[in-house]
């Protein structure tokens, strides 16, 4: 659901109190828009998603794609924040280095490739 980034509200009490570096999100939002939605209550509460939601106002978004959900009570609110930011898996170092070794493939053809691109657009086949 789209919503207006001037109608969420802020709680004071939340748990992420460092937003750190976020000029890598940014760009990230620039180039691919929002991939994981922030999340919010029906009042428009924030619950999730505060470095995005600092991110989208930064780039000077007036709409970010939110999830609604229906909390509860306090337990759930606060269940939510924490499973939000803390229940995913990071890349390994492994993982990590054969995504990279892929997309450097992909942005940098070897010299073979190049080649036969190059006869391609030669010969037009």
């Amino acid at each position: 659901m789209k919503i207006r980034i001037d109608e969420i509200k802020i709680p004071k009490k939340r748990f992420r109190k460092e937003i750190g570096e976020i000029s890598v999100l940014m760009k990230s939002m620039s180039k691919y828009g929002l991939l994981q939605p922030i999340i919010i209550d029906k009042s428009y509460n924030l619950i999730a998603g505060y470095r995005r939601y600092i991110a989208a106002k930064k780039l000077g978004w007036q709409i970010i794609d939110a999830t609604i959900v229906d909390i509860k009570d306090k337990l759930s609110r606060v269940e939510i924040e924490i499973d939000e930011n803390t229940v995913r898996k990071d890349f390994t170092f492994e993982e990590i280095n054969e995504a990279i070794d892929r997309r450097d493939k992909l942005t940098k053809p070897s010299i073979f490739k190049m080649i036969i691109n190059f006869f391609k657009k030669l010969f037009r086949l």
